[in-house]
């Protein structure tokens, strides 16, 4: 039988969006910080010659340049305000989501509920502070070793410091305020628009190579298959469940007997969603970012970074695989889906899995299944991202055609439309039970009048 709920969501219309007026001000809300952050990105660093840029980037567009701007949103490329993006902010949310798993102190931390999330969440933010301060000071140096400073010197470098700081900053609290007032997740959201404002211009540069012969037909036949099959196999794996079923005995609560009933607790193939492999990208573009502000020395650390961990080299995709694969275990079963919390949660509604104990037992079977499905999920996770960047580099494709681009705009379009429909089944609920009162009041009132 289908339960109300499922019937409301089969009869959801989205037409209904123009009644929900709380729905609105969350969409435009968020709508406008993102066309804030649009215009950041063309706000410029004082001091940076502009014209030598453009020509610096056009000739790194196929390698570390295109990845940092295709992230940034075209930001690097015009050295904007925002041309570290929100990566800084998702490195150390790392670095503190490791430590808050090592750390006795942190750990208590994360066990006081929100008080103590919030203090976990400002050490994020000042460690966002300490990687940006290094990261941009890196920049400013690579800069002037470019020769792209117009007044190189001392005033140069911390003005293009403080600038790029303060842009992060912002940038992560952009992202705070969508996630909190708007709709969606604000800081998947930012890099998703980032993606999705270059997606025409490098679109137009791609066809553009095959008017004039650097690209054949059948290779961009070719090309437009795999991204349409890469979206397809996406969008399949981030809907595939595995449903652990569950049993409720007979119970009373109060006055009423509920009868025992059958339920399913669903298990999604890839829990962690586009994380992981955003992580990954966060700390590779870490070092990277400075690398291709470096001078072309081959000679040293950044020689190294610059030789062996760019696109198209074999550690960059034995690191990038491996820290995806990594992240997706350790993001699920810490974050997204812990089995201790879920299997107490369905011993407190007095649940339990058929022959499995509640408690400790159910926890040790969701860990069991959970790892099992993250040998598919972060397998898939780790082809997507790899598979297109190994054709891109074998093809010469003009420009950044990654599957982490892919991944994240697929996931994340998923992610929202989700929210959406949350938003507007509550609202429909809400709708529902203010008919239910006036009934009631109505057929009172007309006890009233006989």
């Amino acid at each position: 039988m289908v339960s109300a709920a499922e019937q409301m969501a089969a009869n959801l219309s989205w037409s209904s969006i123009g009644k929900a007026k709380d729905l609105q001000n969350r969409i435009l809300y968020a709508l406008l910080l993102l066309i804030i952050y649009r215009a950041g990105t063309y706000v410029p660093v004082p001091g940076v010659d502009a014209e030598q840029l453009k020509a610096f980037f056009e000739q790194n567009a196929q390698g570390i340049g295109g990845m940092l701007n295709m992230f940034t949103g075209g930001a690097v490329g015009r050295m904007a305000v925002f041309a570290l993006g929100i990566m800084p902010y998702i490195t150390s949310s790392i670095i503190m989501q490791l430590l808050t798993s090592m750390v006795p102190y942190l750990e208590q931390l994360k066990k006081e509920g929100e008080q103590g999330r919030q203090k976990i969440n400002q050490y994020t933010r000042y460690g966002t502070v300490i990687l940006a301060f290094f990261q941009s000071w890196g920049i400013a140096a690579g800069i002037e070793s470019q020769g792209l400073a117009s007044e190189p010197g001392l005033f140069f470098r911390v003005s293009c410091v403080v600038t790029l700081v303060g842009g992060t900053m912002l940038l992560m609290w952009l992202g705070e305020q969508i996630t909190q007032r708007g709709i969606g997740n604000g800081i998947s959201l930012i890099i998703y628009v980032g993606i999705i404002a270059e997606l025409p211009g490098a679109l137009g540069q791609f066809f553009a190579s095959g008017r004039s012969g650097a690209l054949s037909a059948f290779t961009i036949i070719f090309l437009i298959i795999v991204v349409i099959a890469v979206i397809a196999f996406v969008v399949f794996v981030e809907r595939a469940l595995r449903k652990v079923p569950l049993q409720y005995p007979r119970r009373q609560v109060g006055m009423k007997i509920f009868e025992g009933e059958n339920s399913n607790l669903p298990v999604k193939v890839n829990p962690a969603g586009v994380i992981p492999a955003i992580f990954a990208s966060s700390l590779l573009l870490l070092p990277t970012t400075m690398t291709a502000f470096s001078s072309n020395d081959s000679s040293g650390f950044v020689g190294f970074l610059a030789a062996y961990l760019g696109p198209g080299q074999v550690l960059y995709y034995m690191f990038f695989g491996g820290m995806i694969i990594f992240f997706t275990y350790f993001y699920t079963l810490n974050v997204s889906f812990k089995p201790e919390d879920v299997a107490e949660n369905i011993k407190k509604q007095g649940g339990f899995v058929p022959g499995i104990r509640p408690g400790p037992k159910t926890a040790e079977y969701l860990e069991y299944v959970v790892v099992r499905l993250l040998v598919v999920g972060s397998l898939y996770l780790a082809a997507v991202c790899l598979l297109p960047e190994v054709l891109r580099a074998q093809m010469n494709v003009p420009f950044y055609f990654g599957g982490t681009s892919v991944l994240i705009v697929v996931s994340v379009t998923l992610d929202t439309v989700g929210q959406l429909q949350s938003h507007l089944l509550a609202y429909q609920y809400e709708g529902l039970i203010e008919k239910s009162r006036l009934g009631k009041k109505n057929k009172r009132q007309n006890r009233f009048r006989r």
